[in-house]
């Protein structure tokens, strides 16, 4: 069966992963690499983060949970330090191919899991001013946020939400996140799933499932 639709991630995708500067924060403050990674790997349906993400608790809240959790692990960090980190810098290239699959004909749609906080991707005053969710969030068909719609991958319901806003079955869906966690249910519904590694990579993949062509050179 052709591939109907493309559904994708936002943070990490259409920006720079926010896992690099969570790293250059834990280096900052001289704790293990990946730390912020391992809270939020800690009983991952019911920590600080997922809690945040379904807007089930406040940004002063999760910024008390996080200590909490971070301290568990030796290495008290603050979530209000974390915040600040989740913005990235937009990738054009992503932007690009996403344009192109819409111009091709394909539904397009978006899945994020978000927190409402200004510091969600996007919604900083940098990333304002670089136009990122000015230039990618209107090109979307559908868009679901996880504070909104109170469900939070990588659970199998929103990729169905999704599926049922774009009319589609799933298995005529390409998937990408840049969380392996989060291509697993994508990909055990029926999804061709692609975990972002990298934008050529990425593009790569793309390319080969959809037939498309991403210019590297004219998009770069």
């Amino acid at each position: 069966m052709g591939i109907e639709a493309v559904i994708w991630d936002f943070g990490g995708v259409f920006t720079s992963s926010p896992f690099e500067a969570f790293n250059r924060l834990e280096a900052e403050r001289g704790v293990p690499k990946d730390l912020i990674r391992t809270v939020n790997a800690t009983n991952p349906d019911t920590n600080a983060w997922a809690l945040f993400e379904r807007n089930e608790i406040g940004a002063a809240e999760f910024d008390r949970l996080f200590l909490e959790e971070s301290t568990a692990l030796g290495h008290p960090i603050r979530g209000a330090d974390v915040l600040p980190r989740l913005s990235g810098e937009l990738r054009p290239r992503m932007v690009t191919a996403l344009k192109a699959c819409k111009a091709a004909g394909f539904k397009v749609g978006c899945i994020t899991n978000n927190v409402v906080s200004e510091h969600s991707p996007g919604q900083d005053g940098a990333q304002k001013a670089a136009g990122a969710m000015g230039q990618v969030m209107p090109l979307f068909d559908a868009i679901i946020e996880s504070s909104k719609a109170g469900v939070r991958k990588p659970d199998p319901r929103i990729y169905l939400m999704m599926c049922d806003i774009l009319a589609v079955q799933p298995d005529v869906c390409v998937y990408l996140d840049d969380l392996g966690i989060n291509c697993k249910p994508a990909a055990g519904l029926g999804m061709k799933a692609i975990k972002v590694i990298g934008v050529d990579q990425t593009l790569g993949e793309l390319a080969a499932i959809t037939g498309l062509t991403f210019d590297v050179e004219a998009s770069a």
